[in-house]
């Protein structure tokens, strides 16, 4: 069912003669009549009532020419406020965490922008508990997060984009470089650096969970607040880190990412925003966002 199957119908139900209605419409009487047609075959039932020169509803026709009517408009409207925002231009703030978004954000960029070019994007790097503020202050219109806990995402939506798989991070020199495979057990004895508690608490859930069942729990070398003193820190030596997959997106040949057995549970990536709903504009992004994440 497409809209155009609705105009056809209401403009024949409301001038009660498909030739007016064809001519109201400029298209022949043919087609418009087999439009309807169509429409009444993929509903299963009839809506109009034909005589040699008048159309009539049926009780369902006229139901179902209430709600017609509705969805032509919900859909004209979504159309003006985009065409707004298209034309008049506006910025939209984006909460985003570097390393996890580094596989979906740009390409969400990429489509946004040719859907929306007058709208500026304004990208914010923050922390988790940062962004969550920042939505509920009205300072940012969507965030790219890690999934959180229930009660951290109080008063807020939240929908999968990607998956990551957890690796160790390590110096391209480290004598565990050249391994096909780590397990927990050896990872745990490793100093690990990691992001700061304060900060980014979900990091130091994360490693809590995945070294649960190891006798020897891992020693927390360093604790950092932003990607890039972490990578800086792992190349230096200073000790490993258990990261996502992605991290090489932001680390290049700084790192060797090498998988661990078991495999943990994967990194979950979404997208947070208020339970009251989305901009128009933030719809368009959450929507390249998640072709994005698709072809991630």
């Amino acid at each position: 069912m497409e809209l155009r199957h609705l105009r056809y119908f209401i403009a024949a139900a409301e001038t009660e003669n498909v030739s007016r209605a064809a001519l109201k419409l400029h298209v022949s009487q043919p087609a418009l009549s087999r439009q309807i047609r169509d429409l009444e075959d993929e509903l299963g039932f009839l809506l109009l009532k034909r005589s040699a020169k008048s159309v009539r509803l049926t009780e369902a026709g006229r139901a179902f020419l209430t709600e017609a009517r509705a969805v032509l408009q919900r859909a004209e409207g979504a159309v003006r406020a985009a065409r707004a925002i298209a034309t008049s231009g506006g910025e939209l703030h984006v909460g985003y965490a570097p390393s996890p978004t580094a596989r979906i954000l740009p390409a969400a960029l990429r489509g946004f922008q040719t859907e929306l070019p007058n709208v500026r994007v304004r990208l914010h790097d923050l922390s988790t508990e940062e962004m969550l503020a920042g939505l509920r202050e009205g300072t940012l219109q969507i965030a790219f997060v890690v999934r959180l806990t229930p009660a951290m995402l109080r008063g807020l939506r939240f929908e999968e984009l990607a998956r990551d798989s957890i690796c160790l991070a390590v110096a391209p020199k480290h004598p565990l470089a050249n391994r096909r495979t780590v397990t927990l057990a050896e990872a745990a004895r490793e100093p690990i650096i990691t992001y700061s508690r304060k900060d980014y608490p979900e990091a130091h859930q994360m490693l809590d969970a995945m070294f649960a069942g190891i006798k020897g729990k891992p020693r927390i070398a360093e604790e950092h607040d932003s990607v890039s003193s972490l990578i800086a820190a792992v190349e230096s030596g200073a000790g490993v880190a258990v990261a996502p997959q992605s991290l090489t997106c932001t680390a290049g040949p700084r790192l060797k990412l090498i998988p661990l057995s078991p495999a943990p549970e994967p990194l979950i990536i979404g997208a947070a925003w208020l339970k009251n709903g989305l901009s128009t504009a933030a719809e368009r992004f959450l929507q390249c966002a998640k072709k994005a994440g698709l072809s991630a």
